[in-house]
C-alpha cells in the first residue's frame, strides 16, 4: 500500500507539485491576513500602482475548494502535457497566459466601470488559476482532441469550448460571475492565441500551430465557421502576417511553400504523439495498480513524443 502511495505521489512532475505548494500557500496567505487580498489579488482601481497583483492574481485562490480543485486540475493535468511540451515551455505557457489574462480583465474591469458606473468593477478583488486552467484544456484539444475523456465521453476537443459555455450559461444564474467570468473566457483565448501563434515548436521549426485543425472556428460547431473563418482570417493577418490560405492544399502557405505545421499529415502525427502517450501512462499505471513492480515515473514520456 505505501509503495502504491509513493508512486502515485511522484507521478507528478517537481514542477507541478512546487506550483502546488505556490497555490497552498497563496491560500494560506490570504486566510490567516485577510488584508494580503489587497495586495496579491486583482482589484483594478489599486493595480496602479500595485502592478504585481497582474502576476500574482493568478495564483492567489480565496476558497478552499478552488485551491483543491486547482491543485489537483494542475498536477493530473501537468502529467500529459509537461512531458510532451517539456518543463520550460510548460512554465512558460503559464507565466504567459496568467499574465495576459490578468491584463485583459483589468482593461475589462475598467470599460464596464466607465460603461455601467458601478464601483464594484473597480473594487471586487479577483484572482484564481482557473485562466490558466482553461488554456490547459486549451492545449488538450491540440494533442489528443478526438479522445473521450469523463464520464460522459466527450471528445477533448469541446472541453474548452463547454467549460465557456457553461460558464455564460452559470453567469446568469450567480451574481458574482465577475469573479470567475472574464477569467474562463480570456484564459481560454489567451492560451490558444500562445498556442496559435507563439509556442516554440522544435519538430517543425515553426512557431505556433497553423494546422486547420487548430483553428479559431474549430471551437465552434461545424455550421458556424463559414461565418467565423473570415473573421479569424484577419487575426491571422494582424499577428503573424501569412498569406492567404491555398484553396488546393488547404493550409497555410507561406508564397508557394506550405508552411511546417499546417500539413494534414503533420498534424495527424502531432495527434498520435499525444494519444500514445496518453495510453502509455494509463497502461503504466494499471499494471502498477495491479501488483506490477514496474513504477510509472520510470517511464520517460518525452520518449513518446
Amino acid at each position: 500500500m505505501s509503495s502504491q502511495g509513493s508512486s502515485f505521489v511522484s507521478g507528478f512532475t517537481r514542477l507541478c507539485k512546487g506550483l502546488a505548494v505556490v497555490l497552498v500557500g497563496g491560500y494560506a496567505v490570504v486566510r490567516f491576513f485577510p488584508p494580503a487580498v489587497t495586495y496579491l489579488a486583482l482589484i483594478p482601481a489599486r493595480t496602479i500602482p500595485f502592478a504585481w497583483n497582474l502576476i500574482t492574481a493568478g495564483y492567489i485562490e480565496q476558497s478552499l475548494l478552488e485551491v483543491a480543485v486547482s491543485v489537483i486540475a494542475l498536477l493530473f493535468v501537468g502529467r500529459l502535457l509537461e512531458p510532451i511540451w517539456g518543463s520550460k515551455e510548460f512554465f512558460k505557457f503559464i507565466l504567459v497566459v496568467n499574465f495576459l489574462t490578468s491584463v485583459c480583465i483589468f482593461i475589462t474591469a475598467i470599460a464596464l466601470y466607465y460603461i455601467t458606473r458601478q464601483e464594484s468593477f473597480l473594487y471586487t478583488p479577483l484572482s484564481g488559476f482557473h485562466g490558466v486552467l482553461s488554456g490547459f484544456l486549451v492545449g488538450i484539444k491540440q494533442i489528443i482532441p478526438d479522445q473521450e475523456l469523463g464520464v460522459l465521453k466527450i471528445k477533448a476537443k469541446w472541453m474548452s469550448s463547454l467549460v465557456v459555455l457553461v460558464s455564460i450559461v452559470v453567469s446568469f444564474l450567480t451574481p458574482d460571475s465577475l469573479t470567475y467570468l472574464p477569467t474562463v473566457i480570456f484564459g481560454t483565448y489567451m492560451g490558444w492565441i500562445y498556442l496559435r501563434y507563439f509556442q516554440n515548436r522544435p519538430e517543425t521549426h515553426l512557431r505556433g500551430d497553423p494546422s486547420d485543425e487548430f483553428s479559431f472556428s474549430s471551437f465552434f460547431p461545424e455550421f458556424l465557421r463559414p461565418v467565423l473563418d473570415p473573421i479569424a482570417t484577419v487575426f491571422d493577418r494582424m499577428l503573424c502576417q501569412r498569406s492567404d490560405v491555398s484553396s488546393e492544399a488547404k493550409g497555410h502557405t507561406l508564397g508557394d511553400t506550405p508552411l511546417p505545421g499546417s500539413d494534414p499529415i503533420e498534424a495527424s502525427r502531432r495527434r498520435e504523439r499525444g494519444a500514445r502517450a496518453l495510453e502509455e501512462r494509463l497502461a503504466a499505471e494499471k499494471a502498477s495498480g495491479t501488483g506490477t513492480s514496474k513504477d510509472p515515473t520510470l517511464i520517460d514520456a518525452t520518449e513518446n513524443v
